[in-house]
């Protein structure tokens, strides 16, 4: 079966580009992913994006040479020119190359599909084809010695990501089965973006683009490959990426920096891209933001943290209100920028998206990504209709229709294995919490809608997903890659203890960090300890500091003893040791939660405190400690144990719509996908009734039909007839 994916960035040939795409997807057994004006080459002459890059375990890497008319030109000179730029690209990269000798098949292909006989002007050596002989060409085209490791690795330097996603210092491991080995084979592992990634990076739309996805499915690499990729190609655009999380600046700079070297052989230009904390202040360029910017254009008053909670309320209500008057006092609109990226979207209020998408100019480009899940502060963010308003005629100024372009959903994760994910789900969802005496269930919260279960990588095992039935879910190997977790046993991967006292906590955490670092070969940077209350964070966190100062490791709390946008130090090794705030938008390796009964408790706080369990669960790259003591804690290891026997399943009664109005609801917009498939689910019940009802079908021909059902599923309609009366 074909498996070709298709990312379709910006080459100027329309049409052969389509014949190209519509010639390939019609060859048999052709797998591999097919790239348009994509990557870019870096030339003494300047820089240019390949008209087309296709990469196949058949046949190795094809870069075609796209001729939009009848004239090919010099075109033995350009596919010399091809081979012998991508070649000295793919040299610098050690894995590529075995002696001088580069590894990959490379092969270059003009494509002329306005050429009827191109067999006419073709050349010996230079192949040209049109969509007739396309596939005879590529036929005759192979790769002698491919391996999977070797065209994962060839793809992988192809997207850039080989040099993009380097550590932040070189890993050095002398034991094969140490911690630290096993996390260089899993950094190793994850060489590639999937398709979905590809092209949430590549394929921008005119206007607002929203990316959803999970926590580790790679939304914030996206959008620092998104900007960087735009920065390269639209050198004069002025570009904005901002976040919620200040920590995150550094990791997006270096994201970037990496991309543009890699691709245009220069340093992105900071005047035209800017990563811009959300708020800001005076204080120049590195304490500015997106809020701060605004209101310096349009001449309006700013409030900082302090001035906007006397005004407005304190927590999330401050900005959100700082961002609505200043959107209500300006009169004029401030196109400042081409296109702004915002990441941790969920954490902000709806009037800061208004404000960035009154700062574009027009097709107000406005990329936002989220996981509702991440979510700290107990609000849902609306769909874009409620979120951007409606114009002068009541039409809604944003609506991403069935576009995936522009709803594009993640549904893998990369960075959680499947037990680790799911106990996040498991702990944040309270699936297999003890009901208390005023509730009817020991959940927490749950989707509106049931089928987002499946939206975001869950499949249904037993039972049925809807409301007021059963359900057993699991993640699938698809979404939850298999390698993510076969290096270590599930109890290493995911470790639950309850301590007799806070003291013997701290104690043993500081114990384990120091064989993680002097026995594991883990890096110090591999290490986060996470507190999930912000407020007693660093004094909670202090004697655990104190410590491991006495082991002579070093470590720092995260925006207190450096910068408020530094989260890991890379001049001195060090431990991070952070707050949850400043941990959202991070990972590492070995993750430690301390004080974890502080996210048991009951009442209405008890949905943000389980988000932020979730949250600091869900920053581990392989292996997780939840530790704490107390009653709190005794709670959630009877929650973790019981998952643990259901197989790392969720296996819970889907709440009714009177248990829901009683929880904290997570609203999500169904994919387009999903409401195609609604829709035809609807329209085929709808059909079959209108058939029974005109006579167009025989209700004993109907009956007939529901005797060949099997008889899970004759059940599953009786037990549903049977709860509709």
């Amino acid at each position: 079966m074909n498996r070709l994916n298709f990312t379709r960035g910006t080459n100027g040939k329309p049409v052969a580009t389509e014949e190209l795409e519509k010639a390939l997807s019609a060859i048999e057994g052709l797998t591999g992913d097919c790239f348009f004006g994509y990557p870019l080459i870096s030339t003494p002459e300047g820089k240019y994006f390949l008209d087309a890059t296709l990469v196949t375990r058949e046949k190795g890497i094809i870069l075609f040479d796209l001729v939009e008319g009848t004239n090919v030109g010099e075109y033995v000179s350009r596919h010399d020119d091809l081979a012998n730029k991508i070649e000295a690209k793919l040299k610098l990269h050690k894995e590529l190359i075995k002696g001088r000798r580069l590894l990959p098949a490379l092969h270059v292909v003009t494509f002329a599909p306005a050429i009827e006989d191109v067999g006419r002007i073709a050349q010996e050596g230079y192949p040209i084809a049109n969509a007739e002989d396309l596939a005879e060409v590529i036929d005759g085209l192979s790769w002698e010695g491919a391996s999977e490791e070797l065209y994962r690795h060839t793809l992988s330097v192809i997207e850039s990501l080989s040099s993009i996603r380097k550590s932040r210092s070189k890993r050095e491991v002398a034991r094969s089965d140490s911690r630290g080995a096993k996390l260089k084979r899993l950094e190793d592992s994850i060489a590639t973006l999937d398709h979905r990634q590809n092209r949430a990076v590549i394929e921008t739309v005119d206007g607002v683009q929203r990316i959803r996805g999970l926590a580790g499915s790679g939304k914030t690499i996206v959008l620092a490959l998104k900007a960087a990729y735009l920065h390269t190609q639209h050198p004069d655009w002025r570009i904005a990426v901002t976040f919620h999380t200040r920590s995150l600046k550094g990791q997006f700079k270096r994201l970037i920096t990496n991309f543009c070297i890699e691709q245009s052989g220069e340093e992105p230009d900071w005047s035209k891209i800017r990563v811009v904390n959300a708020w800001g202040a005076p204080g120049g360029d590195e304490r500015d933001g997106i809020y701060y910017e605004f209101c310096r254009a349009s001449g309006q008053d700013f409030y900082d943290f302090r001035a906007a909670s006397s005004r407005f309320g304190g927590g999330s209500k401050a900005f959100d209100g700082a961002c609505s008057a200043a959107l209500s006092a300006a009169r004029l609109p401030q196109p400042l920028y081409d296109i702004i990226l915002v990441d941790e979207a969920q954490d902000f209020a709806p009037s800061f998206l208004r404000l960035c998408y009154s700062m574009l100019r027009e097709p107000k480009r406005l990329v936002y990504a989220y996981d509702e899940l991440q979510n700290l502060s107990g609000t849902s963010l609306p769909p874009p209709e409620e979120i951007f308003g409606t114009d002068e005629h009541g039409r809604p100024r944003v609506t991403l229709g069935n576009d995936p372009r522009r709803d594009v959903i993640l549904h893998k994760c990369y960075r959680n294995s499947r037990p680790v994910l799911v106990t996040a789900h498991s702990l944040g969802f309270g699936i297999y919490r003890t009901p208390t005496k005023n509730t009817e269930t020991g959940l927490v919260q749950m989707f509106d809608q049931p089928a987002l279960w499946e939206e975001i990588g869950y499949r249904v095992r037993e039972g049925e997903l809807r409301k007021g039935s059963r359900v057993v879910l699991e993640r699938t190997d698809e979404t939850s890659p298999r390698f993510l977790e076969e290096h270590s046993e599930f109890d290493d991967l995911v470790h639950f203890q309850k301590f007799e006292s806070e003291a013997e906590q701290n104690i043993w955490v500081a114990e384990q960090i120091g064989k993680n670092i002097n026995e594991d070969e883990l890096r110090h940077d591999d290490i986060i300890v996470i507190h999930p209350d912000p407020i007693s964070a660093r004094e909670r966190l202090g004697p655990i500091r104190k410590e491991l100062f006495r082991l002579k490791i070093q470590n720092h709390f995260a925006g207190v003893d450096t910068d408020a946008d530094v989260f890991f130090k890379t001049e001195t090794p060090s431990v991070t040791f952070t707050s949850i705030f400043r941990a959202k938008g991070n990972e590492a390796g070995m993750v430690y939660i301390v004080n974890a009964q502080d996210c048991d408790t009951t009442g209405m706080w008890l949905p943000i405190l389980r988000n932020r369990l979730f949250t600091a669960i869900t920053r581990s790259k392989a292996w997780v400690r939840v530790v704490g003591y107390g009653r709190g804690m005794e709670k959630l290891l009877d929650e973790f144990d019981a998952l643990k026997r259901h197989n790392f399943r969720l296996d819970f009664t889907y709440p009714t719509d009177e248990i829901l109005s009683k929880l904290r609801v997570v609203r999500r917009d169904l994919s387009p996908e999903d409401k195609a498939r609604l829709e035809q689910k609807i329209k085929g019940f709808e059909q079959a009734i209108d058939g029974i009802v005109s006579g167009e079908l025989d209700l004993d021909d109907v009956a007939s039909s529901l005797e060949k059902l099997d008889a899970e599923t004759r059940a599953r309609l009786l037990r549903l007839l049977e709860g509709s009366k």
